[in-house]
């Protein structure tokens, strides 16, 4: 799995879904690099620097955290120069860094909806010895909006309680039409019974269609087009009542 050029400042690293590694994106700006999530595990981590180094692109300065899930945060104990999340993100890191990983506390958040089966089953394939699981939070946190100069390009990074997450992240790169969603569009699996609730859906979809972008990352899939996107979005708009 090769890492992906976008622009001539954007790449991003492919998902994996045999454990559910989502995209890891890595911004260039003529100052400061940034990288787009921290990945499910260390092993995650190394894979992605690998790519870079290969690449010859140097190491992230700043890792930004799209949303608080175990696939994006559970590498970022590895990850080198400074992270960054949204308030809501970091104070749901840290509770998560205080729960066990015994099969009888992993069982007991099934059942009482702290966790879903997918992300369980995951977690044990990508974590034979759950003992290497480290849960950090973030170096530093911000509410509602942060802009970064990175030299020559922009990255504006915004907090939306998006469909799938409360405290989803958002960062825009206008100068070069790029954005970088996370699962931010996805259905909610933790609140909402993997279902779109119609007002987050409305919502986000009048958040992202007056930024100007073209390239579309997601978390889990292939980028796409604002038109693509945009289609789907409101085809699934369409289809939700109203209550």
């Amino acid at each position: 799995m090769e890492l992906k050029q976008v622009t001539n400042r954007i790449y991003y690293l492919p998902h994996e879904s045999e454990t559910d590694r989502p995209v890891l994106g890595y911004i260039k700006g003529d100052k400061i690099s940034i990288a787009i999530d921290a990945g499910n595990s260390e092993k995650h981590v190394e894979k992605f620097y690998n790519e870079l180094n290969q690449m010859g692109l140097c190491l992230p300065e700043f890792t930004v955290i799209t949303h608080w899930h175990w696939d994006h945060t559970f590498g970022m104990h590895r990850t080198v120069g400074i992270t960054i999340a949204g308030h809501v993100t970091n104070e749901k890191l840290r509770k998560v860094a205080n729960w066990s990983w015994s099969d009888e506390e992993m069982q007991n958040r099934l059942q009482n909806g702290e966790d879903i089966p997918m992300c369980d089953h995951c977690i044990k394939l990508e974590y034979p010895n759950r003992n290497d699981i480290k849960v950090v939070t973030t170096d530093i946190e911000f509410t509602n909006v942060l802009k970064l100069d990175l030299g020559g390009i922009a990255c504006n990074i915004y907090e939306v309680d998006a469909p799938h997450s409360r405290d989803s992240v958002i960062i825009y790169i206008p100068e070069e039409k790029t954005i970088f969603v996370g699962d931010a569009d996805c259905e909610d699996f933790y609140e909402n019974n993997g279902k779109y609730d119609y007002q987050k859906l409305k919502t986000y979809i009048q958040f992202i269609e007056p930024l100007d972008f073209h390239t579309y990352v997601l978390g889990h899939d292939e980028p796409q087009t604002k038109q693509e996107v945009m289609d789907y979005l409101n085809n699934a708009l369409a289809g939700l009542s109203i209550n």
